[in-house]
C-alpha cells in the first residue's frame, strides 16, 4: 500500500532524519547520472526530491504520482510539474523517457508486475531507469519511523531477477544509508563517516536502501508487443453511438 503523500512530504522535508536520507540518496543519483541536459527524465512514486538538480537543464521532467497515494505541487516555487496517474496507465506516450526514477513506488505496489511493464513502455530504447527500494538486512527497512518501513523490503537477488524478467539489463548498483534511522545527536552528527565506512566495507549488507541502474532491453525477446495508448481525459463522459447511422434510402423510380 502506498504511504501518503502528505506524510512522505514531512518526512523529506521537515524533519531532520529525512533531510539527510534525502541529500545521501540523491548524492548517489546524481554520482550515477551527473547530467541530463535536453533530455526528458520521470520519476514515479515520491522521487521529485530526486530530481531537483536537473532542473535546469533538462527538457522536461514529469513527477507521476499514484493516486493510492495522492499528489502535491512540484516544485513549490515553480509552475507544477508533478501529476496524479493510475499506478499502471500513465498517462505518457510509449518510448518518452531517457531517465526513469523509482522511489516509494516498487516496494509499495501491490500490482510490481504491471508497474514494472508500465516502466518499461515508457523508457525509450538504451535509456536509463533507477530503481531504489529498502534493503531486506538492512535497518531501515526495519523502522515504522520512516517510509522505508512500509511495502516490501528487497535483498539484491531478489531485485535484480524481478528486473531481468521484465527485460531490463541491470548495469551498475550500489547501496547507500549505512547511518542507522536515528534522530540521536551521536548518529547525526556521525552520519557522514557511517555512509564512507559502511561502502568500503560492505556494498550491501548494512546499507538502508539499494539503488539499481538498468537499461532496457528493446525488442522484447518473446515477440510481445507494447501498445501505445491515447487516454481519453473524459472518460465514459464521452458519447458514443449505439449503432452505425442509418443510410438515405433514394426514392424508387415510378
Amino acid at each position: 500500500m502506498h504511504l501518503d503523500v502528505q506524510t512522505l512530504h514531512n518526512f523529506y522535508y521537515r524533519s531532520a532524519i529525512g533531510r539527510v536520507a534525502q541529500r545521501v540518496v540523491r548524492d548517489q543519483v546524481q554520482a550515477f547520472w551527473p547530467e541530463a541536459k535536453n533530455e526528458t527524465l520521470g520519476g514515479f512514486g515520491f522521487a521529485v526530491p530526486l530530481l531537483r538538480p536537473y532542473l535546469k537543464d533538462a527538457r522536461r521532467i514529469i513527477g507521476l504520482m499514484p493516486a493510492q497515494q495522492g499528489v502535491m505541487h512540484w516544485p513549490a516555487e515553480l509552475p507544477n510539474v508533478s501529476v496524479l496517474c493510475e499506478e499502471t496507465l500513465w498517462p505518457v506516450e510509449n518510448d518518452r523517457f531517457d531517465k526513469l526514477v523509482l522511489m516509494h513506488g516498487l516496494e509499495t505496489s501491490e500490482r510490481q508486475s504491471a508497474l514494472l511493464d508500465e516502466c518499461w513502455r515508457v523508457l525509450a530504447p538504451g535509456a536509463k531507469g533507477l530503481f531504489i527500494v529498502p534493503n531486506r538486512s538492512g535497518l531501515w527497512a526495519r523502522s515504522d519511523e520512516t517510509p522505508f518501513g512500509y511495502g516490501r523490503p528487497y535483498s539484491m537477488g531478489q531485485l535484480e531477477a524481478q528486473l531481468k524478467a521484465h527485460h531490463f539489463e541491470p548495469r551498475r548498483h550500489t547501496a547507500v544509508l549505512y547511518q542507522p534511522p536515528s534522530t540521536r545527536r551521536f548518529w547525526m552528527k556521525t552520519g557522514p563517516f557511517w555512509e564512507k565506512m559502511g561502502r568500503s566495507v560492505s556494498a550491501f549488507v548494512a546499507g538502508g536502501l539499494f539503488m539499481v541502474e538498468v537499461t532496457k532491453i528493446h525488442p522484447k525477446p518473446s515477440g510481445t508487443r507494447a501498445t501505445n495508448r491515447v487516454l481519453n481525459p473524459l472518460g465514459n463522459l464521452v458519447p458514443s453511438p449505439s449503432s452505425k447511422p442509418a443510410r438515405a434510402r433514394m426514392p424508387t423510380p415510378s
